[in-house]
């Protein structure tokens, strides 16, 4: 019977949407540094018990939907009285 292992969560935070598009396209990066840092600190804080295993990133990258902005030239402008 397989063992299930806690997962291993890595928060990066707030980030730029072009080091998001390098992580997603081409999997390199500051963040995908990042990343395989912690899976490395992780292997090591295993020992033994890492070796023979296999380990594998899965990454979830969202963007949080920012509320309705009001567009700058939609302003109404009050008549002119003389």
């Amino acid at each position: 019977m397989a063992e299930i292992l806690d997962p291993i969560v890595v928060n990066l935070g707030k980030t730029r949407s072009k080091k998001i598009r390098k992580l997603k396209r081409n999997g390199t990066g500051r963040l995908m540094d990042e990343v395989m840092d912690t899976f490395e600190q992780v292997r090591a804080d295993m020992g033994a018990e890492a070796d023979g295993k296999e380990f594998v990133p899965v990454l979830l990258v969202y963007n949080r939907r920012r509320g309705r902005r009001r567009s700058k030239g939609m302003k109404m402008k009050l008549p002119i009285k003389f």
